[in-house]
């Protein structure tokens, strides 16, 4: 993988930032984009397709990235992070007067303007002229004493005995965390408990989609036309919120466009990972999910391709206060579990030094601010274990996932494959706290996938069809598709937490307790930094609590 900031950590998505419309010496095309909710037909279901999955090295992916670093307008970092090249982050000190904080602007920036405050942030959003680089404007800053950190705008990217059909034959993932067993001690499985999925967006409602798209160049160059007005189809997953099950959708919300459009995936990513999570179960229909009666929270940070193509973003990806701003509101709005299939590569002393190149603050204080309204957190650990990013080496630390293993109620998730064993790219470090299954092909194949519904991406990744086949996507033929990454092991986690929560447990660092004191030893006795400790086993941690069965 490139060593971008932050990504969705499965391996389907690598979404960069900066794709702009004016790109490569193009005319800029004027976008209209509108989303008619709720009027569309229900979704084209296909069924399990074996021959489609998402994996690092498939051809798909090596032309999406190409694609995306080719349309990326960003700066680019020593290390290789991207950056927003027009903003900056700054969190003041309290005590800091209005006038002191525009002195230190000024001293630190020729060009820099506050901006508006956004909703769910307790930072300032600094605007700066492309001439000058937010890194050194950032670090000129954090030698103030007015200033509590400063940061560039890094980028963010991108499981009873059910009778569902495909859970016998397709999910050895949810046995191995020993789901059975766990579902006959808490049936409810989650029903009280709302998951925040700050991912992709989510595609929980029937849409009709009007837009203008322009056209745009590939990574090898090749110019694709603009499609000009079209309207697109959009449905939500049957999986999800079908034969009734709507309700189940509290509070969504769009970061990205700050509430004014609904967080519809245009991805597929997040869908996945809230498949994982929550997916209908014993409905003798495609595959099960963790917790499957859970509310689920769509909370939208990152932009894809089609978003931006659609004009409904600016930019590729979203960036660090996007995912703060996903926190602060999941918290605020009555999610009580946060999945962040989300991550990035960086220095390993961040704790130390929070306001070095890579490290992530803004985030941290999101963070801490959701445990202490009662929020239960899990994070990716990261898919570089066979990547090297300089300059930070082969099996870079990953920093949203140290943040988690420094703050009590805070998990970060490793990914094993179906054998138990360590997912070949599933990244290794003293911040590892759990594992739970991610999947891989190596050794196994198509099976070992994990497998939820989802788009069928040859429908909705048009862009890397040749220029004479390109079209409009459609966003209403779904399958069930296999993904693997730490994207994957991470709502395992996150919906065996909904359970313990059921159960009673609602202290988000007795919940990490109970987790990490019965998980299942993998590699080295006692906590490593493959493992961490261990396989979680959900119906030991319910049975921890003293129940009888």
């Amino acid at each position: 993988m490139s060593g971008f900031r932050v990504r969705a950590l499965c391996a389907v998505i690598a979404v960069a930032g900066g794709l702009v419309l004016s790109l490569r010496g193009q005319t800029v095309v004027e976008s209209s984009f509108a989303i008619l909710q709720n009027v569309g037909l229900t979704a084209i279901d296909e069924g399990v397709i074996r021959d489609e999955s998402h994996t690092p090295a498939s051809e798909q992916m090596v032309r999406k990235r190409a694609l995306l670093a080719a349309l990326s307008t960003d700066r680019v970092s020593a290390s290789g992070a991207r950056y927003r090249s027009d903003r900056l982050i700054v969190k003041f000190r309290d005590e800091a007067a209005m006038g002191d904080r525009k002195a230190a602007l000024r001293a630190a920036s020729s060009t820099g303007e506050f901006g508006t405050r956004a909703s769910y942030a307790d930072f300032d959003i600094v605007r700066l002229d492309a001439s000058e680089d937010p890194e050194m404007v950032a670090q000129a800053l954090q030698g103030r004493p007015e200033v509590q950190y400063a940061q560039a705008a890094y980028r963010v990217h991108a499981t009873l005995i059910p009778n569902d059909p495909e859970y016998a034959t397709l999910q050895w993932n949810l046995p191995l965390v020993n789901l059975e067993k766990a579902w006959d001690i808490q049936p409810l499985a989650g029903s009280t408990i709302t998951v925040a999925v700050i991912d992709t967006g989510m595609a929980y409602q029937n849409a009709t989609i009007t837009a203008t798209i322009p056209s745009f160049r590939d990574g090898a160059g090749i110019r694709y036309p603009a499609l000009g007005k079209v309207t697109i189809p959009y449905s939500g997953a049957p999986q999800l919120v079908g034969a009734g099950n709507a309700g189940r959708i509290v509070a969504p919300y769009d970061v990205i466009s700050a509430g004014v459009n609904p967080p519809l995936d245009f991805e597929g990513h997040g869908t996945h990972v809230s498949g994982t999570i929550g997916q209908l179960t014993n409905d003798a229909i495609g595959t099960a999910g963790v917790a499957f009666n859970v509310k689920l929270m769509p909370v939208k940070v990152l932009a894809s391709t089609w978003d931006v193509l659609f004009g409904g973003a600016s930019s590729e990806g979203g960036s660090d206060d996007d995912v703060a701003r996903g926190i602060r509101y999941a918290a605020d709005n009555g999610a009580k579990i946060l999945n962040m299939s989300l991550g990035s590569s960086g220095p390993p002393n961040c704790g130390t030094n929070p306001n070095q190149v890579d490290c992530a603050p803004v985030i941290e204080a999101a963070m801490r601010y959701a445990v202490g309204k009662g929020c239960f957190i899990v994070v990716s650990a990261g898919n570089e274990f066979e990547d090297t990013v300089p300059p930070y080496g082969t099996n870079p630390t990953s920093v949203l996932a140290e943040i988690a293993s420094r703050i009590s109620g805070v998990v970060s998730v490793a990914a094993v494959d179906r054998a138990k064993a360590h997912a070949y790219y599933s990244s290794a470090g003293p911040y590892v706290e759990l594992s739970a299954p991610g999947g891989s092909e190596r050794g196994f194949g198509r099976d070992g996938f994990v497998w939820q519904q989802t788009f069928d991406y040859n429908f909705t990744d048009t862009f890397l069809l040749p220029p004479a086949q390109y079209r409009a996507p459609r966003f209403d033929v779904l399958a069930t598709i296999g993904y693997i990454g730490t994207s994957m092991a991470a709502p395992h986690v996150s919906g065996i937490a909904a359970m313990l929560m059921q159960q009673g447990i609602t202290d988000p660092a007795a919940i990490e307790d109970i987790l990490e004191k019965t998980a299942v030893d993998l590699g080295t006795p006692g906590r490593d930094n493959t493992f961490g400790f261990g396989l979680v086993d959900a119906r030991a941690a319910l049975r921890g609590l003293g129940l009888a069965k």
